[in-house]
This record gives structure tokens, C-alpha cells and sequence, in this order.
């Protein structure tokens, strides 16, 4: 395993990791992310205007493939642990690549919809492989921070992204729309030639006898924490759809502060995600984090609801930026804490599989927080904010039981050593 010393950490503030292998999964990272962003963002004109699909064609295509991407994320966590997290995380950022590159040439929604199954499955994969590879590279004291830098780098790629896919949008032409996915397919191209700098990490052997395949769809307290994990990550569409919606239909705040708060949300977490994680060192600090998340996530919905009360359109504005402050310190304090329990809890020679099981969430929260939040929040207004955050809050202050019972079911050698020297579920662990 390859160690990051204290003499080689970045200076405090900065948005790098420490020079070498976390230096280059940063790099690597950024690259899927620049291509991640122009594709959020052009990817439903593209495919209305240049593929020539109906909305409805690439909503069910878009669906469909997720689904898929969320079934397949463990078994090719599984084959990243059997084979190799490097190997395969190259052969997925490739075939995101080829699967990215065959948008440009597809004009049917059948092709469509195999070209967009590719996309998801392999993005799933690789995300699973990745984290599989950071731990099988880092120690484990420095994963969450190491993770930190990663996230930080991903919200720095998404907005140059973000800004390439403007520029496509800005022409709304097809050349701008191709030029902007050939960008994409190239930036998991050089995404693979990045993480073919970073050290192999060994295989390892395959399961002994009478062992499941896939271990971690057996391991019940590991599912509660992903499934209290997916719910907690439903700030994800309550940021991008619901809030939206709610500023230009229930506030007197002008429709341009939609943008603005995506932009406070992408940049608070490139520039202070690393500091949150910094508190962040085992399972006792991790579970505390994510107790501090769902209280930040209930006041920022809290806040929201208030915005609905007739005020002065600056008003609104500076409460609608309240808002968006503490849900994404919310944000940081979850996923600092989502790391280092994910990591900790996950056997040594199961990270990618784990990882995979554990990473499904996001897709879970895109598929079912939608129609949830929006029931609740634009159907009910101010007590369905309400309830949303009652919602953050108990599932944060679950998270505490769930992983003490997942430190009992555990053996010493079983998950990292620095999440079991916590005084307070050290003696909870079978001898």
C-alpha cells in the first residue's frame, strides 16, 4: 500500500492533494469531470436536437440505463477486486469513452438507448473501481482526506465543464454540440492514461469456499448504512430540480438566482470540502459528521420555507443564499462522513465491491427523490419543507445505531484499523 506522508501534504487551502498517486487520481478526475459537466449540461438539447429523440424517448432511455448502471455498480466492483481496481478502472474509463463517442454517430432511439446503458454501466464501474484503487493506495488514516481532495477537483472540473457546455449552448448548433461530446469522450481518454501512472494494486485471491459471491449483498448492516446514505443524498435533486422550481414559483426572488446558488453550492465545495473532512479521522468523528449534516440540512429547508413569505425580492435573495450555504455545508459534513464509513466498514479485500454497493446511492436518491420531493415541497409548501428535513435529521441520527452495528458484526482484521481504535466502539468489535 502506498503511503502519503505528513511531509508531502498540500499546504493548507490548497486544491490539490500531495504530489505522486493522489496527485494523479485528482488529475484523473478532473478530466471525467470537465467532460462530466458539458455533458450535464448540453446533453438534453443534444439529444433532442441533434440525435432527433422526443423528451419523453430520452427520459425512459435515460431511466433505463441507470437502472441498469445501479445493478451492474457491485459485480464490476467485484471484478475490479478480483482483477485489479487499476486494470479495471482503465477498461471503464475507456469504454465510457467508446460509449460517450458513439453518441455523436447515433440517430435512432434503440442505438440510444445501448449507447446510454454503456454509458451508465461503465460510469457506475468506474466510480467503483476508483474508490476501490484510493484504497487500495492510501492508508487509511488518509483516505477521507485524500477523498476530499477528489471531491474538490470533481466540483472544479464540473464548473469548467459546465462553462465548455455553455459556450455549445450559446451557438445551438450541431457542430458546438459534437464538438462539446467529442471533448467529453476525449476527457475519459486521458482520464485512463492518468490512471495508468498510479501503482497496481494487487488483486486479491479469490473468496474461499462456502463464501457468498457477492458478500456484500449478505451484509445487512453495510445495506442500512447505504439505504440511510441514498436518502441522506436526496439534497441532490432537491438542489437541482426542486429548489428551482420553487424560487420561480413560490418566491418574489428573480429567476437568475437558480444559477446562483448552484454556483455558491459548486464552489463552497471546491473550496472548503477539504477543510470539513479534516475533522473527519473514524467512525466516531464520522458518525458526528453526519448528525451535523442532517441538522444543517434541516435549518437550510427550514430557511427555504421561509423564503416563501411575501418579502422584497433582495430579501428573498439573501434569504435564498442562507439557504444554499447551510445545505451545502450539509453537503461536506455528509460526505466526509458517508468516506470514511464507507471505507471503514468495507473488508480489505472487498473495497470494490463494497465501494459499488455503497456508491449506488446517488442513482437511488435521482430515481426516487424527484417525485418525493416534489410532492412534498411544492405540494405542501412550507410543512413539506418541513418534513424533508425532519426526514435529514432522523436519518443522520440513525446513521449513529447503524454503524455501531456494523462495528459489532466485524472482526479487528475485517475493516481498517484506524476506524477500531475509537475508544467508544472499540470494545464493541468481536475478539
Amino acid at each position: 500500500m502506498t503511503t502519503t506522508s505528513a511531509s508531502h501534504r498540500s499546504k493548507a487551502g490548497s486544491l490539490l492533494p500531495p504530489a505522486g498517486t493522489a496527485r494523479n487520481l485528482a488529475f484523473a478526475q478532473l478530466a471525467n469531470s470537465v467532460g462530466d459537466g458539458a455533458f450535464i449540461v448540453t446533453s438534453a438539447l443534444f439529444f433532442t436536437r441533434i440525435v432527433g429523440l422526443s423528451t419523453a424517448q430520452v427520459g425512459l432511455g435515460l431511466t433505463i440505463a441507470w437502472l441498469i448502471g445501479f445493478l451492474t455498480g457491485v459485480p464490476l466492483g467485484n471484478l475490479a477486486d478480483r482483477k485489479g481496481p487499476r486494470g479495471v478502472a482503465i477498461l471503464l474509463a475507456l469504454s465510457t469513452a467508446v460509449a460517450v463517442g458513439s453518441f455523436l454517430f447515433v440517430r435512432s432511439f434503440p442505438l440510444f438507448l445501448i449507447a446510454a446503458i454503456a454509458y451508465a454501466t461503465s460510469q457506475t464501474g468506474l466510480t467503483a473501481a476508483r474508490q476501490a484503487l484510493l484504497a487500495g493506495l492510501v492508508q487509511p488514516a488518509e483516505r477521507t482526506r485524500i477523498r476530499a481532495f477528489l471531491q474538490s477537483t470533481v466540483n472544479a472540473g464540473l464548473a469548467v465543464g459546465a462553462a465548455l457546455g455553455g459556450v455549445a449552448l450559446r451557438f445551438d448548433t450541431a457542430p458546438a454540440y459534437l464538438a462539446v461530446f467529442a471533448i467529453d469522450a476525449a476527457s475519459f481518454l486521458i482520464a485512463a492514461a492518468l490512471i495508468r501512472r498510479v501503482p497496481v494494486v494487487k488483486a486479491v485471491p479469490l473468496r474461499v469456499a462456502g463464501e457468498p459471491r457477492l458478500a456484500v449483498l449478505h451484509d445487512r448492516p453495510y445495506a442500512l448504512l447505504a439505504l440511510l446514505n441514498a436518502v441522506m443524498l436526496m439534497f441532490m435533486p432537491l438542489l437541482s430540480l426542486v429548489v428551482p422550481l420553487w424560487i420561480v414559483e413560490r418566491t418574489n426572488a428573480p429567476g437568475w438566482v437558480v444559477a446562483s446558488l448552484l454556483i455558491i453550492n459548486t464552489l463552497g465545495v471546491t473550496f472548503f470540502q477539504v477543510r470539513i473532512a479534516r475533522s473527519v479521522t473514524s467512525l466516531r468523528t464520522a458518525t458526528r459528521s453526519v448528525r451535523f449534516a442532517g441538522v444543517a440540512m434541516l435549518a437550510a429547508c427550514g430557511v427555504f420555507a421561509l423564503s416563501a413569505v411575501g418579502m422584497a425580492p433582495p430579501v428573498a435573495v439573501a434569504v435564498l443564499v442562507v439557504a444554499a450555504a447551510l445545505l451545502t455545508f450539509g453537503e461536506m459534513k455528509l460526505a466526509s462522513g458517508a468516506w470514511e464509513i464507507s471505507f471503514g466498514l468495507a473488508p480489505a479485500d472487498k473495497q470494490g465491491q463494497y465501494q459499488g454497493f455503497f456508491g449506488t446511492g446517488p442513482a437511488v436518491a435521482r430515481m426516487l427523490g424527484p417525485a418525493l420531493l416534489t410532492t412534498l415541497v411544492l405540494g405542501w409548501g412550507a410543512v413539506g419543507w418541513m418534513v424533508v428535513g425532519a426526514l435529514f435529521l432522523v436519518t443522520s441520527v440513525a446513521t449513529g445505531p447503524a454503524v455501531r452495528w456494523a462495528a459489532r458484526t466485524r472482526s479487528v482484521g475485517q475493516v481498517t484499523e484506524p476506524s477500531l481504535t475509537e475508544p467508544s466502539l472499540e470494545g464493541e468489535h468481536a475478539a
